[in-house]
């Protein structure tokens, strides 16, 4: 019988044969799985076959990352999440029902807190906003109905740090489970799960990935937390693609090394921008003048970020003649990159918040967030004194 052209199925029946493991793990682009029968389908889609039938509900990829970041977390579980949006609602589609009440950190990300205080209450759920680096507020904002407490190990844009050990004190006194964004931290700064978490959840976007080339979350946790996770993953289709997962392996694996510099380099930044006249304020964990600075030293080992947010004195106009004369540090409203980058919490971030609740929370049009990276400190310097420089 002679074979077509159009009767080739590109699918691998002859996979050539190989004594070697490769050094790079593989990329696997498949959409799904080929099954040798109903009942390894069944297996397999029921969970009591290990493998894959449909890239929704898990693949290679995601797994390899997952593992990875399980590991750094010192977690039992992990999934990876199309996004750190995605990771958020996978914990809260999880835990949450009609009824219950979370406790949301008021210094949260803007997008996290109109998930939380938004979106849920359309489902039921109740959310109450509290400044969670007072203890005796949060334990009162907490009641019989509260499920979930959301914090920021360090706050976006302010950097405060979240007592995670007595937050977690708090939680669990009220039956609640504690759920930790660990984004502006990381693993090699914070480990909350160590520290009494239930949940931690990163946006791999950033520092874990590094490269401004992916979107994904992570999401991880204790086993008694996991139960309905894999199931809120699939179900409402927050997985993610295989591509972006290999990507973000690569980048953890210089991660520890690109951080190590970067929270250095964010240390003399910071130190610089303290002494500088035109600004009013600058904001980092490893300043001795920082108002959670000994709470951070305790709970960071010596690393304090990579993020440091300061604050012009002439507001917007002085931001937007900085912006414009700092050509070597992108205008980038997001984190974690291999560059230095600006952004502006006014109109990017916090643009969601009316301008009554930036002034509560300290925000006004002169803050600047900066995201360090791993050029030369020297380098740094130079551009932030050229920015400025246009400013005075």
């Amino acid at each position: 019988m002679s074979t077509k052209p159009e009767d080739i199925c590109p699918r691998p029946d002859f996979l050539p044969p190989q004594s070697t493991e490769p050094m790079a793990p593989p990329l696997y682009t498949a959409a799904v799985y080929r099954c040798r029968d109903t009942a390894q389908a069944e297996a397999l889609l029921s969970g009591d076959s290990e493998g894959y039938v449909y890239v929704r509900d898990g693949h290679p990829n995601a797994d390899l990352l997952a593992e990875k970041c399980r590991q750094l977390h010192s977690a039992d579980r992990a999934t990876i999440c199309s996004s750190g949006m995605a990771a958020l609602a996978a914990a809260a589609l999880a835990h949450l029902s009609a009824g219950d009440e979370v406790v949301v950190s008021s210094q949260v990300y803007g997008r996290s807190l109109s998930l939380f205080s938004g979106e849920l209450p359309r489902l039921g759920i109740t959310a109450t906003a509290v400044d969670t680096c007072d203890l005796h507020a949060t334990r009162a904002a907490c009641s019989k109905a509260t499920k979930l407490l959301l914090v920021e190990t360090i706050t976006n844009p302010l950097l405060r740090v979240s007592d995670i050990a007595a937050l977690a004190k708090v939680t669990h006194d009220a039956g609640a489970l504690l759920l930790v964004d660990n984004t502006f931290a990381g693993p090699l700064v914070c480990r909350p799960l160590e520290l009494g978490a239930d949940l931690v959840m990163e946006s791999l976007t950033k520092t874990m990935s590094g490269h401004s080339d992916v979107l994904l979350g992570l999401l991880c946790g204790r086993e008694a937390t996991w139960s309905r996770v894999p199931i809120a993953v699939a179900t409402w289709g927050l997985s993610s693609a295989p591509f972006d997962c290999w990507l973000a392996s690569r980048g953890l694996g210089t991660m520890a090394l690109r951080v190590e510099r970067a929270v250095a380099n964010a240390q003399v930044a910071a130190e610089f921008l303290s002494h500088r006249p035109e600004i009013s304020q600058a904001l980092y964990p490893g300043l001795p003048n920082h108002p959670d600075h000994a709470l951070a030293r305790k709970q960071f080992a010596g690393r304090f970020g990579t993020i440091v947010t300061f604050t012009l004195r002439g507001g917007r106009p002085a931001v937007d003649a900085f912006i414009a004369a700092s050509r070597n540090i992108p205008f980038s409203p997001s984190l974690g990159d291999l560059c230095t980058t600006l952004s502006h919490p006014e109109t990017t971030s916090h643009r969601g918040l009316s301008a009554g609740e930036r002034t509560a929370l300290g925000i006004d049009g002169g803050t600047v967030r900066l995201s360090v990276g791993i050029e030369s400190s020297e380098a740094i310097l130079e551009a932030l004194a050229v920015g400025l420089a246009a400013v005075r």
